[in-house]
């Protein structure tokens, strides 16, 4: 449930990364590596994929951030930074408000995702062509083009996007929902999913303090290996835990 690829015993906080619709863990390896000796990165991995693929899906976001907080236990003598990106956000702040009701999440970082009380407009991919949706990624980046020309590898695509988006669709928040840790959106200056409009709505879900972060990068910023994620998210933990 939770990888950890670049052990960091001596640590002072640990940021805990929630992957998108299909995606897996590995996709935060790179800014593991990234990140300084006294942050180290736990990535959530989600059943159905990867070495849980035998494991069946999660219907609900809910089920997800129960899981994901009870396996967040153990690790909670250093204090915890939520990253959820895109719907991985759903799951971090979900997570967030349950860690919440035992202790306390530093901060939530939510990337490239509106809020959990809007609409995320997303179509039902369970009605669409594979031709249409390897389109839509296609448009949003963030898979290679050669996995894109690999039909097997399209395939594995397609069967975790199409699991993840039903809990997605299905997810309901209500509008004063909320977490007492601060909240930081980040977006990519260039996603063609979200503006930075609507993913202003994120200052009504906390009541802690709320920054807005537009960066260079589409809707994939996040997992761009030149990103330059790892500086940004240093600086906040850092001044945090000042």
């Amino acid at each position: 449930m939770i990888r950890t690829y670049d052990a960091r015993e001596a640590c002072t906080a640990r940021l805990v990364c929630f992957p998108h619709a299909g995606g897996c863990a590995s996709a935060f390896r790179p800014l593991s590596a990234a990140l300084p000796d006294d942050i180290e990165l736990l990535a959530v991995q989600y059943p159905g994929r990867q070495e849980r693929r035998a494991e069946p899906y999660a219907e609900e976001i809910g089920a997800l951030a129960e899981e994901s907080a009870r396996a967040l236990a153990p690790y909670a003598e250093r204090p915890l930074f939520l990253l959820g990106h895109s719907m991985g956000a759903l799951v971090a702040f979900e997570t967030a408000r349950l860690l919440e009701q035992r202790g306390t999440v530093a901060r939530l970082f939510a990337s490239a995702a509106r809020p959990p009380s809007q609409d995320w407009e997303e179509l039902d991919l369970d009605a669409c062509g594979d031709d249409a949706i390897v389109a839509e990624l296609r448009r949003l980046g963030g898979v290679p083009e050669p996995v894109l020309q690999d039909e097997e590898s399209v395939r594995e695509v397609l069967r975790l996007l199409r699991a993840d988006h039903r809990p997605l669709r299905r997810y309901r928040c209500p509008p004063d929902a909320a977490v007492a840790a601060s909240a930081t959106v980040l977006l990519g200056a260039s996603d063609p999913k979200n503006s930075v409009e609507q993913v202003r709505g994120w200052r009504r879900h906390t009541t802690g303090g709320f920054t807005l972060d537009v960066l260079p990068g589409g809707h994939f910023w996040l997992t761009d290996r030149h990103a330059g994620a790892a500086p940004l998210l240093t600086r906040y933990i850092r001044d945090d835990l000042a």
